[in-house]
């Protein structure tokens, strides 16, 4: 159970933050730039939020828990100590990654083939739902980066991969199930 009863502690003043295990690191350091691009996802998730009904936002929910979830994951690096922690950490499972694809395949099914590239846009929801797949592939990137110097929970990574791609899928249903796609055309401005 988390507890917040102070919101500012000023123990960040000078440029570092703890970590879920302790350490202080600097506020700028790759793992904290990570995780605080995954809480810019959420962010996103949010606003998206503000058109979505239905399933729709039931899913976007469960993403935003998960994404939550993924913080505290990547805020703790040491994977091999979970079993001596004080408590269980946090970690994204193989099933929450499952979910996500089980979500992506049954949106799909009614999608018909793309032919050609989409821009961002059409709806409100698809444009806000563009928006979070940009995030999240930057949250991706930053955390492969950081599994280059550091450990990371493999899940963690795959969880980023399907989640850019669950947006994408999402933005589409969105669209009058990609009927109001707006499709790119190559070379049209020239």
């Amino acid at each position: 159970m988390v507890v917040l009863n102070k919101i500012y502690t000023k123990t960040g003043d000078h440029g570092e933050t703890a970590l879920g295990n302790g350490a202080r690191v600097a506020k700028h350091s790759m793992r904290v730039t990570a995780y605080g691009t995954v809480d810019e996802v959420n962010a996103t998730v949010g606003l998206a939020r503000q058109h979505a009904t239905g399933e729709t936002d039931e899913a976007l929910a469960r993403i935003q828990n998960d994404l939550f979830d993924l913080g505290a994951d990547l805020c703790r690096p040491d994977m091999e100590k979970d079993a001596e922690a004080e408590y269980t950490p946090l970690r994204i499972s193989d099933a929450q990654v499952a979910r996500l694809e089980s979500e992506i395949d049954a949106m799909n099914a009614a999608l018909e083939p793309l032919r050609s590239f989409i821009l961002p846009g059409g709806t409100a929801l698809a444009a806000q739902l563009h928006l979070c797949r940009t995030v999240s592939r930057r949250a991706e990137r930053l955390s492969v980066e950081l599994a280059t110097v550091e450990h990371v929970n493999p899940a963690a990574v795959k969880y980023l991969n399907r989640l850019s791609d669950w947006f994408f899928v999402a933005s589409r249903v969105s669209n009058d199930n990609g009927k109001e796609d707006v499709l790119w055309v190559p070379g049209a401005n020239r």
